[in-house]
């Protein structure tokens, strides 16, 4: 008996939205190098009477997304290797709630991936290879 998934297409979704959020750290990079670059001209300045250096704010915002997107991305990358391999069914179900937090496309591929995981035929999947391990 032959069993369809689409379990295929969302390694490959989960490959491109791993990278597309791995990409959208290097906006994260272009805050904070601004960051710095308000802070020199802040110090520049002889006739600065600032209480601090706003260039601080967008340095930390700036930081704070990079660790963000760079995190999001490995493990959105991780649900792509886990789906290939049939396994981790709990992280893959965790993974797929986060990524609805993370605009249009992580609300779609979350919620067609809570879908198709809930199938029966696809956690017989996983549990097939969680008992070969």
């Amino acid at each position: 008996m032959q069993v369809y998934n689409n379990l295929g297409t969302f390694k490959i979704l989960y490959l491109v939205k791993g990278i597309l959020t791995l990409c959208f750290s290097l906006f994260f990079m272009l805050y904070a190098g601004m960051g710095f670059f308000f802070g020199a001209a802040m110090e520049l300045d002889p006739t600065n009477d600032a209480p601090f250096n706003p260039g601080i704010i967008f340095i930390i915002i700036g930081v704070i997304g990079i660790i963000f997107c760079v995190t999001l991305g490995v493990l959105t990358l991780l649900v792509s290797k886990y789906i290939k391999e049939r396994r981790n069914y709990n992280f893959i179900f965790a993974m797929a709630i986060v990524n609805c937090l993370t605009g249009v496309l992580g609300i779609l591929l979350g919620v067609f991936t809570l879908i198709e995981l809930n199938k029966i035929e696809v956690k017989q999947l996983f549990r097939k290879t969680q008992s070969i391990e």
